[in-house]
């Protein structure tokens, strides 16, 4: 699950609210142990959600880096290679 929250600073353009809101869902949902919370917990889950998002906007919004600011296509195509690597595609079986 972890493997989805993405890195969301000091890219050219800044990441929007709702790249933050998923991001800490994805880390509520990772520590709770529960992708849907049930009823009796939706109100906790929910407010973490929105505690975690509050947190990261003040965090992002802090943050200071001196190297130039990265570019989201770049760093797309530098994930999918990664993934080609650690994930190769099957090879079709020749007889």
């Amino acid at each position: 699950m972890c493997r989805n929250i993405k890195t969301l600073s000091h890219f050219e353009t800044p990441a929007s609210a709702e790249e933050i809101q998923a991001a800490a869902l994805q880390f509520v949902r990772k520590v709770s142990a529960a992708a849907r919370p049930s009823k009796a917990n939706q109100n906790a889950f929910e407010q973490a959600v929105n505690e975690i998002t509050h947190s990261l906007e003040r965090l992002l919004g802090q943050l200071y880096t001196q190297g130039p600011a990265r570019n989201r296509e770049i760093e797309a195509a530098k994930a999918k290679a990664r993934g080609a690597l650690r994930y190769p595609a099957s090879s079709p079986q020749h007889s």
